[in-house]
């Protein structure tokens, strides 16, 4: 357990002492969160234990920007549990489990995810025989919620026990998607729309009204359209690494993608970089997804229009590449 820390009112304060010592460096600063995720677990499953200690073996993930190795400061929490036993007390006992660690992340200072992507939502709470289950039913009724579902399934990297399991379950996507490219098509039609951020003569688009007024949406015009993506080619090639830098890394190695795709990697870096730099303290969770274009200066306002631009380049990439494998 992280520095002898055995509660979450201590683990808070100590991450809130810690983060900022991580301004100029993305990668650190989610090794840093994987840390203290990893103690609520340690924390969450003390708490659990002093009723009883079971063998069941599980598989904690983090999805979402924790699954990418994205984080910025502030981050909400997505998660889920898979776990071996089929049995109604261990149903109990994970739901449990999930309540305990979704409260504990939330005292820690990751905010309870609006989606209910959580380990205290059954949907995200399952044995993995159910899971399998739920992955096919998921892919069998390719409505836009269980494509979703499947996208935020993908970006999930296991934080405590069987990794296998994570594993085991993408290999159900990947062998469907080769049988039936479709699937991959239809994954691409609920998750490509990009937010419009420049205008006809040139110009960036900030927000015209509201808290934002004047600042740019960078969550929706630049994280998700890449990363989404980008998680695309990764699910069409078998790709199992997470973060969407790493997934370029591989990308790059491969025949059917060139050089662009290092450029797409050095963009994205570049997005990540800003999001810390931009960071103040009396910033919001929502608040960390804008720009103030303000504070650019001409060549990082140039180097942000080239970004939204490549990143449109590359959803008419991908949009190629997909329909190109559909019958």
């Amino acid at each position: 357990m992280t520095c002898g820390i055995n509660t979450y009112q201590s683990l808070k304060k100590w991450k809130d002492e810690q983060i900022l010592n991580f301004r100029s460096d993305a990668y650190a600063l989610n090794e840093f969160h994987d840390r203290v995720m990893k103690t609520v677990f340690e924390i969450a499953l003390d708490r659990m234990n002093n009723e009883k200690l079971p063998s069941w073996k599980l598989a904690w993930f983090a999805t979402g920007s924790g699954g990418r190795k994205e984080q910025g400061f502030l981050s909400d929490q997505d998660h889920g549990l898979v776990y071996e036993a089929e049995d109604p007390e261990a149903a109990t006992y994970f739901l449990k489990l999930g309540e305990e660690i979704a409260e504990g992340l939330e005292t820690v200072g990751y905010p309870y995810c609006e989606g209910k992507v959580m380990s205290s939502n059954p949907i995200w709470c399952r044995p993995l025989v159910e899971w399998k289950e739920q992955i096919s039913d998921w892919m069998d009724e390719e409505s836009w919620q269980t494509m979703r579902n499947l996208h935020i399934f993908y970006d999930s990297r296991a934080l405590a026990g069987e990794k296998e399991y994570i594993g085991e379950l993408k290999s159900l996507i990947h062998n469907r998607i080769n049988n039936n490219p479709n699937l991959l098509s239809r994954l691409m039609e609920t998750s490509m729309h990009m937010k419009n951020a420049v205008g006809p003569l040139g110009q960036l688009l900030p927000e015209e009204k509201g808290t934002h007024q004047g600042e740019l949406d960078l969550k929706y015009t630049a994280f998700i359209p890449y990363v989404n993506a980008i998680r695309l080619l990764a699910i069409k090639e078998g790709i199992i690494e997470t973060s969407t830098i790493a997934r370029l890394e591989k990308l790059q190695d491969m025949k059917d993608y060139g050089e662009e795709m290092n450029r797409y990697k050095n963009n994205f870096a570049t997005l990540l970089k800003w999001r810390l730099l931009t960071y103040k303290q009396t910033d919001t969770y929502d608040d960390t997804h804008f720009l103030h274009l303000k504070s650019l200066t001409k060549r990082e306002r140039n180097e942000l229009k080239s970004i939204l631009r490549d990143g449109k380049k590359l959803h008419q990439f991908v949009i190629r590449t997909v329909e190109k494998g559909v019958v």
